[in-house]
């Protein structure tokens, strides 16, 4: 008996017959969202999606200059369907005080003050990281958030099963948003 060699081609096409009658066609397509990333020079903005993204954060280099274009962020507000607001959990008081007043002032925006926000309380690995409780509570979240969508949670680039999970969280509301707008 020869053995019979079917061409790749036709094995692949075999394969999108299958998964066309099984499994009713490719999976659907996912939504893309418009998001703001925006945080304190140091906060860990870029190695955090850079670690989400499965990059090295090792060769990341902190944007320069970052705390004299904090004043231009509203430039990049128009169109965003929801923030990532990042900040330094183990940072000096006085960085965390202008985090704060960041933050406010984001959550009070008016191109934002209706989207959802996902606020990481990054470097957790290290010693003086403030807790999630901590944070909240000088942040003033619960009366300052009250009625809007929100997430805080802590992390770090150790556990990026926490990173995804926290954006998985963030699709979630972003989700609700849009069921919310197509009933209406």
């Amino acid at each position: 008996m020869t053995g019979l060699r079917i061409p790749e081609a036709l094995l692949y096409m075999d394969y999108l017959c299958f998964r066309a009658l099984c499994c009713k066609g490719p999976p659907p397509a996912r939504p893309e969202y418009d998001l703001v990333c925006i945080g304190l020079t140091g906060s860990g903005k870029t190695s955090l999606l850079s670690r989400l993204c499965s990059e090295s954060p090792e060769h990341v280099v902190s944007t320069t200059g970052a705390d004299h274009i904090r004043k231009y962020w509203s430039r990049y507000y128009q169109g965003s369907q929801g923030v990532i607001f990042v900040l330094d959990s183990a940072s000096s008081e006085g960085d965390l005080e202008v985090a704060r007043s960041e933050l406010h002032s984001a959550l009070q925006h008016p191109q934002l003050c209706t989207l959802p926000f996902l606020i990481l309380a990054s470097h957790q690995d290290k010693p003086a990281a403030r807790s999630a409780q901590e944070v909240k509570k000088y942040f003033e979240l619960e009366p300052l958030a009250r009625g809007k969508r929100w997430i805080l949670q802590p992390c770090s680039l150790d556990n990026v099963d926490a990173l995804k999970d926290s954006f998985s969280q963030l699709i979630s509301l972003l989700e609700e948003k849009d069921h919310e707008a197509a009933r209406m």
